[in-house]
C-alpha cells in the first residue's frame, strides 16, 4: 500500500512541475524555473503549516527543496517538447491538487483532530501553490476558470477524512480520496462540469431607496 508521506512527496512534485512549465510559458531563465518551481511546490504546504502552527516542512526537510529544483531543471530540459503546455499544466495541476489535498488533511487531522479544520487544511494545501504560481506567472487564476476546481479539492480532502475517521487505514482512505478529487477535477477539464455562475442584476438607482 502506498505510504501516506507518498502523497506529500507527489504534491510537492508535481506542483513544482507546473511552476515550472508555467515559467517556461514566460521564457525565464534557469533561476526562473527553480524559483516558481519551488514557490509552487511548496507554497500550499507552507500556508497550511503556519496556519496549524507546526515547523513549516522544507525547513525541516531539505529534501522537498531539493525535489522541487530536480524538477524545474527537467522541465527547464525538455519543455519544449509538448505541444500544449497549458494544458498539461492544468492536467499535472489536477494531480497535485489531488495528492495535496489529501495529505492536508492528514496532517490537519493529526495535529487537531478536527475532521473540519482537516478538510480546510487540504482544500487550502491542495488550491493555494496555483493560486501563487498564477499570480507569479500573471497568468488568468486557475480559480477563476470556469471548470470547477475548490470542488474537486474538497470532495478529496473530505472523502479521506471521513473513511479516515470511519477507521479505514490511512494508506486506503489517502487513495480513495485521492481518486475522487482527482475524478471531479479531471471529469471538470474532460468534461467541462461546472456550477451554475452568479448572473447580476441591475442594482437600484440610489434615488429610489428610502
Amino acid at each position: 500500500m502506498i505510504p501516506i508521506l507518498a502523497f506529500d512527496y507527489a504534491g510537492v512534485a508535481v506542483f513544482a512541475a507546473t511552476g515550472a512549465l508555467a515559467a517556461s510559458r514566460k521564457e525565464l531563465d534557469i533561476i526562473g524555473f527553480v524559483f516558481m518551481a519551488c514557490v509552487t511546490g511548496t507554497g500550499g504546504g507552507t500556508l497550511r503549516d503556519l496556519i496549524l502552527g507546526v515547523p513549516v516542512f522544507w525547513t525541516v526537510n531539505q529534501d522537498y527543496i531539493l525535489v522541487c529544483a530536480a524538477v524545474a531543471v527537467i522541465v527547464y530540459f525538455t519543455a519544449h517538447l509538448l505541444e500544449s503546455r497549458y494544458k498539461l499544466l492544468l492536467w499535472l495541476d489536477a494531480v497535485g491538487l489531488a495528492a495535496y489535498c489529501v495529505f492536508g488533511a492528514y496532517k490537519g487531522l493529526i495535529v487537531t483532530g478536527s475532521a473540519t479544520i482537516a478538510i480546510v487544511m487540504g482544500v487550502m494545501t491542495a488550491t493555494f501553490g496555483g493560486i501563487v504560481r498564477d499570480i507569479a506567472a500573471q497568468e488568468p487564476s486557475v480559480l477563476l476558470r470556469p471548470e470547477i476546481y475548490v470542488t474537486a479539492a474538497l470532495s478529496g480532502a473530505a472523502t479521506f477524512t471521513l473513511l479516515a475517521i470511519l477507521g479505514l487505514t490511512m494508506p486506503l482512505a489517502a487513495v480513495l480520496g485521492a481518486l475522487a478529487a482527482f475524478a471531479v477535477r479531471g471529469g471538470a477539464l474532460w468534461f467541462g462540469w461546472t456550477f451554475p455562475p452568479y448572473r447580476s442584476r441591475p442594482g437600484r438607482r440610489p434615488e429610489d431607496i428610502v
